[in-house]
């Protein structure tokens, strides 16, 4: 643009903008408003706002071009879900997407049975009464589903094949965030008794309970820790690579954020690829398909990490085939 800054070219136009008459003005359609909400932080979920908007743009929407996306980012308050959901039904924002927050998809399909839904639950859909059907939804929500309970027995053999001697493991839950630690707690024994492992339940909804949790491992040991998946805990995956190191104990986690920062090893669905898929479904819902015709999406691709330094400060020999099976080595 020569003889011409873009910025005085900007002004030219806002300029342009503020002279139009207001009845040409009036015939601007607004942006459409994607209510996103999710459990995590706001700090730890770059990657997922940024594949969300790559879903976006598959579709041809581009954050603040043609949509506009509001990010609800809750850290593990969800007692902020009910008043939050009302307040985005009450504006009738055009889809609410929940990529990675149960909690939030259930408490949006209480709220409105006509604006669009694109959940990302690991519980079955059907069961928990977000759609009819996975081939026809039916209603006003669609998504994603990732296997949690094989995804919870697949993590807890991974451990194990880890730390063979293990038997006594402690299971880490969020009680605030209610459907994850029902699921976990459900799921979790059944896989335990097969391997012949005894389990205790250890409960945080805070950075202080995580702080308490560890402390009474300090005083009970277990052998290894399993942390259920919980978008606050991914927040605080700092926190738990620190503790798990000061206590000296194994443990594993649902996403690949936790090894990246220290964790010992995590296995789950690749987070980055739901919340693409959401923005994708979220882009075809603001195109004019209906939530009612788009079937649910079952997450294929899993992640399985493991942090080699971590293994080697808490003394632990990590079979070959267990790192020919990891899709990251982190060194």
């Amino acid at each position: 643009m020569s003889g011409m800054g873009r910025r005085d070219f900007i002004t030219l136009l806002a300029g342009a903008a503020a002279a139009w008459p207001l009845a040409a003005r009036a015939q601007q359609p607004a942006m459409p408003v994607i209510g996103f909400v999710s459990a995590r932080s706001a700090e730890s979920s770059t990657r997922q706002a940024a594949a969300f908007r790559k879903g976006l743009e598959e579709i041809g929407y581009v954050e603040g071009q043609n949509v506009t996306v509001e990010y609800h980012w809750l850290d593990g308050r969800y007692d902020r879900l009910p008043s939050l959901v009302a307040d985005l039904v009450h504006r009738r924002v055009a889809v609410i997407a929940t990529p990675n927050t149960t909690a939030a998809a259930l408490a949006a399909k209480a709220a409105t049975t006509t604006i669009p839904i694109v959940f990302g639950v690991g519980d079955d859909p059907v069961k928990i009464g977000l759609v009819a059907s996975l081939a026809r939804p039916g209603g006003n929500a669609t998504g994603m589903n990732f296997f949690s309970q094989e995804t919870t027995t697949k993590r807890l053999g991974l451990l194990h094949d880890l730390v063979p001697k293990a038997v006594h493991i402690a299971v880490l839950v969020n009680p605030a965030n209610a459907s994850v630690a029902e699921a976990t707690l459900r799921d979790i024994p059944e896989a335990a008794r097969a391997r012949g492992l005894q389990i205790r339940v250890l409960k945080a909804s805070t950075s202080r309970e995580i702080e308490a949790a560890f402390a009474t491992l300090g005083r009970e040991p277990a052998d290894a820790l399993f942390v259920a998946g919980d978008g606050f805990f991914t927040s605080r995956r700092v926190q738990f690579a620190t503790l798990a190191m000061r206590y000296a104990i194994p443990a594993v986690y649902s996403s690949r954020e936790f090894p990246e920062v220290g964790g010992l090893m995590s296995y789950g669905t690749d987070a980055a690829d739901r919340f693409r898929q959401a923005g994708t479904m979220s882009g075809q819902i603001l195109k004019g398909t209906k939530p009612a015709d788009l079937p649910v999406i079952q997450s294929s691709k899993f992640e399985f990490v493991i942090n080699m330094q971590t293994a080697r400060a808490l003394d632990l020999e990590v079979p070959n085939a267990l790192q020919l099976l990891a899709d990251e080595v982190i060194e």
